[in-house]
């Protein structure tokens, strides 16, 4: 009964992180056009890939089969690549042209939102998963607590941008998804190897 529960509880937490993230995504991708910012495009596109990771969890959870584990983090781990490069190459073009970037008041509040709701759910995830010994989701949780430093790496950028005119904080805080995208997703893959 209490694996059960453990599995219910999981789900609701990869649930909740597809809604925040089903929401935040377009919401990321629009801010982000009207601002001209790499680093909102590069968040947006987190968002984007956490979605899919969850997608991935829930899959797992509903089947808790060992076979699907490795599986599993070797889709994450793809997708965290493919995030790394895109970021990679956008934010060299927009510091290669100088492109200024506009402040977002509502990118800032939607990262220190996104920051705090995300070390809540990744903080769920590690205590459900490792009562479960579940690696998917622990691993999952790690994502996340990443996907809070994210924001607010992101968060500094955009805030740097916006109070001090400091145009290349915006691309520069897109290289450490950049970072962060490719460290992520070695660690995944090699865990899915193994």
């Amino acid at each position: 009964m209490r694996i059960a529960s453990l599995l219910q509880r999981g789900l609701w937490l990869e649930y909740i992180t597809l809604g925040w993230n089903v929401v935040g995504t377009p919401v990321m991708l629009i801010t982000a056009e009207k601002a001209g910012s790499t680093a909102l495009v590069g968040f947006g596109l987190d968002s984007a890939i956490e979605i899919f990771a969850s997608v991935v969890v829930v899959w797992q959870l509903k089947g808790v089969e060992r076979s699907r584990e490795g599986l599993a983090l070797k889709l994450i781990g793809a997708a965290f690549i493919a995030l790394a490069i895109y970021v990679f190459v956008q934010s060299g073009w927009v510091l290669l042209t100088g492109s200024h970037p506009k402040p977002s008041l509502f990118g800032i509040v939607w990262l220190a939102v996104t920051c705090v709701i995300m070390l809540l759910l990744a903080w769920g995830k590690l205590t459900t998963g490792r009562q479960l010994g579940n690696p998917v989701l622990t691993t999952e949780a790690r994502v996340t607590v990443i996907d809070a430093a994210l924001a607010a790496a992101v968060l500094v950028g955009v805030g740097l941008n916006a109070l001090a005119g400091w145009w290349w904080a915006d691309p520069l805080a897109g290289l450490v998804i950049v970072y962060y995208g490719v460290t992520e997703g070695r660690a995944a893959w090699k865990h899915g190897a193994a």
